[in-house]
């Protein structure tokens, strides 16, 4: 691969409240996460800038106007409750005419918005689990039959935001205090689904036109307390300091029937791509009471950190992280099948731009695009 000029895109914009040390979904895991990020990609041999985002799109356009990069490399991940900049960050690159990691703005609205998903891969005949139905009201707990323990979630979020040990609920009492929950705490609607018994695996993506899938990991839930219900909440994946994350652990290979295996890995293909997935991906899947998977979740890009997830993964494959990474920019670079290349009228170049580190940033509530919004690129 020729020597790219990268832009490295990260999320600066921060939550009010600190940074707890326990978490590592924190700005701090965030910043360390972006710098090995950059360092492996300069060991690659490219030059990488990274660009530090806060709310303000037009300055982060005239911004990459100005260095013209060959490839995005898009990790912004929102950090607001229901925000969709994920989509449009990822739709702005593209109407500039940039190549740009990972999946397109589409796929990364799709997997915000799980209820459509699923209802998305139901309608093409992949299995999601039985009872999926949104409540946007209390009263909406009335109108459906309801087969339970159900799993109620924020029909909008990642990263297991808004799971906990009461989301698993096992009458209409606890699930209408659950959904009463989610509509007060996170303003948007519930997802509700029935809770699935059978064993759960993570299936890694990695790829353009060829997608390759990694060696499956399975989520060994075996270490938990009877009182904590096995799922992959937020305190499981974050909380360093909590049972959940120190006794959830995942098995890479797992152990699978071949038959299995396949039928995982079928399914999982089929929902990255029908929701336009690209580049890179996980896709979470689940048995039920009869051995039989069902999708849980189709995560486009996920986690890209040294170790952990699908880079893991890849590891288990014989993938180094480099090697990863290089993969995901040659499929950047094919573009995703019925791409087409209309930029928009660009601002003029001159627009002012404030330099400095991406160590900057500060922390801000706010989703609108404000004018006093930080947006800092450093280069190398």
């Amino acid at each position: 691969m020729k020597r790219l000029h990268i832009a490295l895109v990260y999320n600066a914009a921060r939550l009010v409240l600190p940074d707890r040390p326990e978490d590592r979904a924190s700005m701090r895991d965030l910043r360390a996460q972006i710098r090995r990020l950059a360092r492996t990609l300069r060991k690659l041999g490219h030059k990488v800038t990274v660009v530090a985002l806060a709310h303000d799109l037009f300055r982060f356009q005239r911004l990459l106007k100005r260095l013209r990069p060959d490839v995005v490399f898009n990790q912004y991940d929102d950090v607001v409750h229901g925000a969709q900049y994920e989509m449009r960050v990822a739709a702005l690159v593209r109407m500039m005419g940039f190549a740009m990691t990972g999946s397109p703005a589409l796929a990364l609205g799709l997997c915000r918005f799980k209820f459509m998903t699923a209802s998305l891969l139901s309608g093409v005949g992949i299995p999601v689990p039985p009872n999926t139905a949104l409540l946007e009201t209390l009263k909406a707990v009335q109108e459906h039959k309801w087969q339970f323990p159900l799993i109620v979630q924020p029909s909008q979020e990642h990263a297991g935001i808004g799971l906990e040990r009461e989301s698993i609920v096992y009458n209409k009492t606890q699930l209408r205090r659950r959904v009463s929950y989610i509509l007060r705490q996170f303003n948007q609607p519930a997802l509700v689904q029935r809770f699935l018994t059978g064993r759960e695996f993570n299936v890694g993506l990695v790829g353009g036109h060829r997608l390759r899938v990694l060696p499956l990991a399975e989520v060994d839930y075996s270490q938990l307390p009877p009182n904590i219900p096995p799922i992959m909440s937020y305190a499981a994946k974050w909380l360093e300091n909590t049972e959940e994350y120190q006794k959830i652990s995942v098995i890479c290979p797992a152990s699978v029937e071949p038959a299995l295996q396949q039928e995982i890995n079928h399914i999982a293909m089929r929902a990255f791509r029908c929701i336009g997935g690209w580049g890179y991906g996980r896709v979470d899947v689940r048995l039920d009471e009869n051995g039989r998977p069902h999708i849980l979740d189709v995560n486009c890009n996920p986690c890209l950190d040294e170790g952990i997830g699908i880079a893991r993964q890849a590891e288990r494959a014989g993938i180094s992280f480099p090697e990863l990474l290089r993969l995901i920019l040659k499929a950047a670079l094919e573009r995703p099948p019925y791409d087409v290349d209309m930029p928009m009228l660009g601002l003029p170049a001159d627009g002012a731009v404030i330099n400095g580190s991406d160590t900057t940033a500060r922390r801000s509530t706010s989703t609108e695009l404000e004018p006093h919004s930080l947006l800092a690129a450093t280069t190398t």
